[in-house]
């Protein structure tokens, strides 16, 4: 359990950023080249190159580099357990609205056949 909060809290820390998460955007469409993901960005080679050892840290994405070209691929499974860890959490909420919405229709319903006696 502990490894598994500790791999999310490292995706979720590389998530907390635009930029990361601009690039995991850009290479859920596929591979690309560190040379590729800067594009976008008004930035060096060397900040983009942080931005890639954070999310390459946290499991989200991997890189080779081939002659002088860096090819970042995206890890699925690590992305995954974010999410699955959000629809647990979205399952739990929900089914608390849920509750609560029962119980205000309940009060309202109590509420009115009071004032109806």
């Amino acid at each position: 359990m502990e490894n598994y909060q500790s791999a999310l809290d490292t995706a979720f820390h590389a998530l907390a950023d635009p930029t990361r998460r601009a690039m995991i955007a850009r290479l859920i469409e596929g591979p690309a080249s560190v040379k590729e993901l800067a594009e976008p960005f008004e930035m060096g080679l060397p900040s983009l190159l942080k931005h890639v050892k954070v999310l390459e840290a946290s499991g989200l994405i991997n890189s080779e580099k081939t002659g002088r070209v860096r090819t970042c691929r995206l890890v699925p499974t690590q992305l995954a357990a974010a999410e699955d860890w959000l629809n647990e959490q979205r399952a739990i909420w929900e089914a608390r609205t849920d509750r609560l919405a029962a119980f205000a229709e309940n009060q309202h319903a109590s509420e009115t056949n009071n004032d109806v006696e």
